[in-house]
């Protein structure tokens, strides 16, 4: 093997491995990018649960909303 077959075959190994890190990068962010839809409240706080849709607070035992009637998380 001649210098010039080595020196291309390192240039096309560079960039299948540069190409598979932005592969890699934007998959990631598109992952991140999917989860930013979650609550900005936790499914229960202190003995209690807060609606996702109308934000009252709620017993934990509770299965639906006292206030808007929908079914709680958890």
């Amino acid at each position: 093997m001649d210098q010039r077959t080595q020196l291309f075959i390192l240039i096309v190994a560079i960039a299948i491995a540069v190409a598979a890190l932005l592969l890699s990068l934007r998959r990631q962010r598109h992952d991140r990018e999917a989860t930013t839809g979650e609550s900005l409240y936790a499914t229960s706080s202190e003995g209690q649960k807060r609606c996702p849709s109308c934000g009252a607070y709620n017993a934990w035992t509770d299965r639906n909303c006292v206030s808007c009637g929908r079914k709680l998380p958890g």
